[in-house]
């Protein structure tokens, strides 16, 4: 004979570990070949000089340099234009 109330089964009890998405390098901060600048899910932040975006949309850089952020207006495919943070390697 059991000596605990019947508990029931739970069903909401799975959960992902965080991605740690976001932004590694801030502006002003020196980078080296390759190392990661923003990881982001979406092209949320846009590539520039000095940077490769890779499939899953992660900015790198691809030289030496010091991190730039500035914004800039962007067409979509429906014809609006919409601003956009653009990363730079100079």
């Amino acid at each position: 004979m059991s000596h605990v109330k019947a508990g029931g089964t739970s069903k909401n009890t799975r959960d992902s570990p965080g991605q740690r998405l976001g932004v590694k390098l801030f502006g002003g901060q020196s980078v080296k070949n390759g190392q990661v600048i923003v990881r982001q899910t979406g092209s949320n932040k846009r590539g520039g000089k000095g940077t490769m975006v890779s499939r899953n949309y992660t900015i790198h850089a691809t030289m030496d340099g010091i991190v730039q952020y500035t914004t800039r207006r962007v067409r979509l495919f429906s014809g609006k234009s919409v601003s956009r943070v653009e990363v730079t390697v100079v």
